[in-house]
């Protein structure tokens, strides 16, 4: 166990130093493209703990990154009591807002479980855009609400790229290691048992209603977090920003990476960002395969590309991309382990 922590934690400062060098090494709108990814690692980190430990399927997680980004444009341009707050302040208002939302999500939907939960909470993501048409006057409807550009705080000099690089990153590993130790301790192994059987769990004395909506919570914390960063990155925002179909994206990207990997996540993440946003890419490339024709111009060409990997992905590694790396290197562990 001992070894196995030293790994964990090596892998860990492992990946702090890869954050911190890897603006040095590319272009600055590739540390942009970087950090849209890790804001989507974030909303994946929330709802690998929903999904991957407690065994809650959810489709709505892409309304809680809304109301994150919608919390941090109406804290930083209409303010509080005529004082705007500044954005990156905005960042833990808008993931605790968000994780109200969750709860209070959480807390009806502990009568459902499987196919029921998933609808309701796809039910939330539909149901959401019409929040901000509804009331255009606060929230600024199809217009949306302009943000202030982002600026370095405390003098640092880093180009605005950079900036919002390290920012996103710097938090996303904040919000790993903190669910590196929910996970690890006592909470995770409930969320585990609550997950393999309900009914083991509670006969041996869980409160399963505690949890799962513990759960939600943290989840949509994640996700508000994420959504408040996207916000901020874009310095815009509308219902458009965070569309009904991310919230599949999401789910389809766990089922990627592997519900319970971290490390599988980060893939999980960039599959979302290359598949919406380079899509043109993508389909040049496939269009060097034999008998293969296709229009990156077409509507909804992302969704047919993403969809098309994620059958091929899943049928060759059935537990994503986070359970062929455990087995390709379970063996290699397990001989040092017993070695230890």
């Amino acid at each position: 166990m001992r070894l196995k922590l030293a790994l964990e934690v090596l892998g860990l400062l492992a990946l702090a130093a890869l954050i911190a060098v890897m603006p040095q090494l590319v272009s600055s709108f590739t540390a942009y493209e970087m950090a849209t990814v890790g804001m989507y690692f974030i909303a994946l980190l929330g709802l690998s703990i929903l999904t991957g430990y407690s065994g809650q399927i959810s489709l709505g997680h892409g309304a809680f990154m809304a109301i994150g980004g919608y919390t941090t444009a109406v804290l930083s341009v209409n303010g509080v009591y005529g004082h705007h707050i500044r954005d990156l302040w905005t960042i833990p208002i808008a993931g605790v807002v968000a994780g109200v939302a969750g709860l209070l999500v959480g807390i009806p939907a502990l009568r459902l479980s499987g196919l029921y939960l998933a609808l309701i909470t796809f039910g939330i993501a539909v149901s959401f855009r019409q929040i901000p048409l509804k009331f255009d006057h606060f929230l600024g409807g199809t217009s949306g609400k302009v943000l202030s550009l982002l600026k370095t705080p405390f003098g640092l000099s880093a180009t605005p790229n950079n900036w919002i690089y390290y920012l996103t990153w710097g938090i996303a590993f904040v919000l790993l290691v903190a669910a590196w130790l929910f996970v690890r301790g006592k909470p995770g192994r409930t969320l585990k048992a609550i997950r393999d059987s309900e009914i083991a769990a509670a006969s041996s004395g869980i409160s399963l209603a505690r949890y799962k909506t513990l759960a939600f919570a943290m989840s949509a914390f994640y996700a508000g977090v994420a959504g408040s960063l996207y916000a901020i990155a874009r310095g815009f925002m509308n219902p458009d920003v965070f569309p009904i179909v991310l919230s599949v994206y999401l789910v389809a990207a766990l089922a990627l990476g592997g519900v319970d990997s971290f490390l599988g996540l980060i893939v999980g993440a960039s599959a979302i960002y290359v598949l919406v946003n380079r899509t043109a890419d993508v389909t040049q490339w496939i269009n060097h395969l034999p008998a293969v024709n296709l229009n990156p111009q077409r509507p909804g060409m992302p969704d047919v590309i993403f969809g098309a990997v994620l059958i091929v992905v899943l049928i060759i590694l059935p537990t994503g991309v986070g359970g062929a790396l455990r087995r390709l290197f379970g063996p290699l562990t397990s001989r040092l382990y017993s070695k230890s």
